[in-house]
């Protein structure tokens, strides 16, 4: 600034000099010519104005020149309060990572002590059933007080084995504990318990059998059994695997749409042409929503109380649809039923195809079961045989109670052997629900086969044909009494 206060100065002084000039001076005293002295003022004036010309250049100049010199100084500056706070950061930062080195290492030390505490903690919590919040206990149990009377060839049997009269039964009783490890695996343990005698549901105790005395008292515990055993991977809803003892595709999925199981078995189940467990690997889930459902399962093929050691596998599989209450379902089976052990012969292999469809919504249920079955009885016979069958089912719910239901099934169990035997069941019933977890039902059942013999369920119905004739043998099952089942 002084500098360009110098120069201003120096060039305004040289201003005023020209204007002391000697021209100036002598040119009141000395009248020449008037044209010189014009003249000689015109250059004077032109020389003023070139040097204001100069001055104001300079000026310009000059205030270039301070502005840059301004900026420099502000840079310098900034540049210094930068690195100032560049210092300033730096030091935080390492006072920073000091602290952060000291609490690292003081969280170490406790952790180390912490973790003797929480082992400690987390095995007082299953002392305090803790791990009771990811395990669930169920039951369900079947039960009946009715009366039976049955007829083989029109006269009632007597003896070892006849059903006739009245009595209280326990044909189910299913206890189950499901443990969920996390999101993924989860594992189910359900028991089975038969007959407390261990023989089939409708047959009255006895000591006989094969080898002497088998069915004596002492083998009571015969009748409990695992009915499901299995670790599970649900790797999405889509894909869920089971090892072990589980639910076979058909069955369960049917007795689930049915609703009535505890008043008797699905078709095929009730008359031995279908199991609903069996141990091996299963494969199913639930594709778009839940609008289709699978199951494929690789098995045994001897049932859940009877695990087998074979030279091959059975296989049992499903696909089925359940859209705004209309359900439909295709399923079968291909196997040796757990008979291929070694050295045995096996001329047959068993199959079956099953058909489901029906619809149901809060007021009403229907539908129509179906199968068709080749040497499912005859895979260590020579002899080849076809069964068909098929159920019509439904129920009215007239109040949120209360429900009325029905059922009717039709088979011909040995289409190639003796196509002349049949077999016709019913039942219908008045059901009460008092509360959520039992059902009372009124129930009455008639079975019936003509031409020969079925074992059902119901124990075995008919009898024997005349000898060489394939006519003839005939047999009734009629049951009317309470039945229920109490569930948790």
């Amino acid at each position: 600034m002084t500098f360009r206060r110098t120069l201003l100065a120096g060039a305004g002084l040289g201003a005023l000099a020209l204007c002391a000039t000697p021209t100036f001076a002598k040119a009141p005293v000395h009248h020449k010519k008037a044209s010189a002295s014009s003249s000689a003022d015109s250059a004077l004036i032109a020389q003023i104005k070139a040097l204001q010309e100069q001055v104001s250049d300079l000026s310009a100049r000059l205030n270039v020149q301070e502005a840059a010199q301004r900026e420099t100084v502000a840079n310098v500056n900034n540049a210094q309060v930068a690195a100032s706070s560049a210092a300033s950061q730096a030091a935080q930062a390492q006072t920073a990572a000091a602290k952060a080195q000291t609490a690292a290492a003081d969280a170490s030390d406790t952790a180390k002590k912490a973790v003797p505490a929480a082992v400690k903690g987390e095995l007082a919590s299953f002392s305090k059933g803790k791990w009771w919040d990811s395990t669930s206990v169920s039951g369900r149990m079947y039960f009946n007080f009715s009366n039976v009377d049955t007829k083989v060839n029109g006269v009632k049997p007597t003896g070892a084995g006849s059903v006739n009269g009245t009595g209280f039964n326990i044909k189910r009783f299913y206890l189950g504990v499901d443990h969920t490890f996390s999101p993924i695996f989860a594992a189910n343990v359900t028991m089975d318990v038969s007959n407390v005698v261990g023989q089939t549901s409708n047959t009255n105790f006895t000591s006989t059998g094969t080898p002497a005395g088998s069915n004596l008292p002492g083998l009571v515990g015969k009748g409990f059994y695992i009915k499901k055993a299995y670790l599970q991977a649900k790797l999405d809803p889509a894909f869920v695997i089971r090892l072990g003892a589980a639910d076979l595709p058909w069955v369960p999925y049917v007795e689930n749409q049915y609703g009535y199981r505890h008043i008797e078995n699905t078709i095929a189940d009730r008359t031995s042409f279908a199991t609903s467990a069996d141990w091996g690997i299963h494969v199913l889930g639930d594709l778009a929503g839940g609008l289709i459902s699978y199951q494929v399962s690789v098995v045994d093929g001897g049932g859940y109380r009877n695990v087998k050691v074979s030279n091959s596998v059975d296989v049992e599989g499903r696909v089925s649809l359940n859209y705004k209450g209309f359900y439909a379902a295709v399923g079968g089976y291909t196997g040796k039923l757990g008979n291929d052990t070694e050295g045995a012969v096996t001329p047959n292999t068993a199959s079956r195809e099953n058909a489901l469809v029906g619809y149901k919504n809060k007021m009403f249920n229907v539908g129509v079961e179906y199968f068709h079955a080749k040497d499912y009885k005859n895979v260590t016979s020579a002899t080849e045989d076809k069964s068909d069958g098929i159920s019509a089912f439904g129920n009215v719910n007239f109040h949120k109670n209360w429900s009325v239901f029905g059922r009717y099934d039709w088979i011909k169990p040995t289409k190639l052997t003796n196509d002349n035997t049949k077999n016709n069941y019913y039942n219908v019933g008045l059901q009460w629900e008092p509360v959520k977890i039992i059902d009372l039902a009124l129930v009455y059942k008639h079975e019936k086969v003509e031409n020969g013999a079925l074992g059902t369920a119901n124990g075995t119905i008919g009898g024997a044909n005349p000898a060489g004739s394939l006519t003839g043998g005939r047999g009734t099952y009629d049951e009317f009494g309470l039945f229920g089942q109490l569930r948790f």
